[in-house]
């Protein structure tokens, strides 16, 4: 029929037919004809919404800087936010008959930018960049307690800040101090990694000295008792070289005592013999030599006595004119005497 529409919404949109200026019906999902003439027809979106932004603000210490976010809400109460903005279809059914659904997120966004800024403002430069997450909590907070949001009827989901950026030259200038300050703290790291080493060594090089030095009393002790057992072998081979020595000498003292009796018996039997020669010569000196030379000659050998007599020749040799010896004799007493008197024959000499 003329006029009469059909309409069907997804269950993210809330839809309200007005009549005479009042709902005739309402809910999400909902799909119905209705006479286009006569009826308004309402789409809230009850769905998530996510809106971007990003803001140039100076920090307490007069520093730019870039901030980029996002927030994301949804209408929690249609009713709220349709009393407010203008959310009614055109009356073909397609599309929206005002501009009001666009200019949502921008004044839930624009709401975000002053509390973002205001957070931004009370930082300075190195705090604010490190203050994305407590900026983000805080404006979530805010935002959620803010009169036109909640006149909305808006549900605030989340707050984020993506990234808070100084400007190229701060930026450099932030990096030379941070590089700066990491090549420092990593020098720092080498210097002590290389003190580490260096007492390492030390504490090594302790240990050995100790271990040498150890080594060292144990080998002093060692020499040490050496030395004692040493001492002691020395001291009873003096002992034992002193009894020697004593028994040498006590030996020694009896062989003198024995030589000294010897000598005294050889002395005694010398002086008995030179008594008894001394009394013989006494009593030989009062006889006759020649009775001395008979009583010498008992027992003699033949030879013997001719040798006797020739002696007593020689003796008298001026009374005797003239001695013939026969060469028979003279053969005869060379071989009876030489054998005992060691006379050499002629010719063996």
């Amino acid at each position: 029929m003329l006029g009469v529409k059909f309409i069907k919404a997804q269950p993210t949109v809330h839809l309200m037919q007005f009549r005479k200026g009042r709902i005739v019906r309402e809910g999400a999902g909902l799909s119905f004809f209705y006479y286009a003439p006569s009826s308004s027809v309402v789409a809230v979106p009850i769905a998530s919404q996510d809106s971007g932004f990003m803001l140039e603000l100076v920090t307490a210490d007069f520093q730019n800087v870039t901030v980029q976010g996002q927030v994301s809400f949804r209408v929690s109460n249609p009713q709220c936010i349709a009393a407010l903005m203008d959310f009614s279809l055109q009356p073909n059914g397609e599309g929206y008959a005002s501009q009001d659904p666009q200019l949502l997120t921008e004044r839930v966004a624009m709401q975000v930018k002053v509390i973002v800024q205001q957070a931004v403002q009370a930082l300075d430069l190195k705090a604010a960049l490190k203050a994305s997450a407590a900026i983000a909590r805080a404006a979530q907070e805010q935002l959620g307690n803010q009169t036109e949001i909640a006149a909305l009827g808006l549900q605030i989901l989340g707050v984020a800040i993506v990234a808070i950026k100084p400007v190229p030259d701060i930026a450099r200038a932030l990096e030379a101090t941070a590089r700066e300050s990491n090549l420092k703290a990593a020098d720092d790291a080498i210097y002590l990694r290389r003190m580490a080493s260096v007492q390492n060594e030390r504490a090594i090089r302790q240990n050995e000295l100790d271990t040498e030095i150890a080594v060292e009393q144990k080998k002093r002790q060692i020499q040490e008792t050496q030395m004692e057992a040493k001492a002691v072998v020395m001291r009873r081979q003096n002992e034992l070289r002193g009894e020697q020595m004593s028994s040498d000498i006590e030996l020694e003292q009896r062989r003198k005592d024995l030589v000294l009796g010897q000598a005294d018996n050889i002395r005694q039997l010398a002086e008995a013999e030179a008594h008894k020669v001394s009394s013989l010569m006494q009593a030989f000196d009062k006889v006759d030599p020649r009775v001395v030379q008979a009583l010498a000659a008992t027992g003699m050998q033949p030879g013997q006595l001719i040798a006797q007599a020739f002696g007593n020749i020689a003796q008298n040799a001026e009374r005797i004119g003239q001695l013939n010896v026969s060469p028979e004799l003279l053969n005869s007493l060379m071989q009876g005497m030489s054998p005992k008197l060691g006379i050499a024959r002629k010719g063996e000499v």
